[in-house]
């Protein structure tokens, strides 16, 4: 796999390397595994900014929750 450099500031690279470390992990994994984490969260974010939209539009709402309802995997949304 091709690398490449990133600058961050020396705290940074303390916190990376003091995580890496007590996973056992390299720094690569786990920026590799922090970049992951913060995408997840910002999908989960934006996931649950536009679920609040449509809880505003009591149609749209209800119509959401029996789509849901009708498929055989549950959102865990009620």
């Amino acid at each position: 796999m091709a690398t490449t450099t990133i600058r961050v500031d020396t705290e940074t690279h303390a916190e990376l390397l003091e995580l890496s470390e007590s996973s056992g992990a390299s720094i690569i994994d786990t920026v590799r595994d922090a970049t992951e984490a913060l995408r997840r969260q910002r999908f989960a974010s934006q996931v649950a900014s536009e679920l609040n939209v449509l809880r505003g539009e009591p149609a749209a709402w209800k119509e959401y929750l029996a789509e849901a309802d009708a498929t055989s995997v549950g959102d865990g949304v009620s």
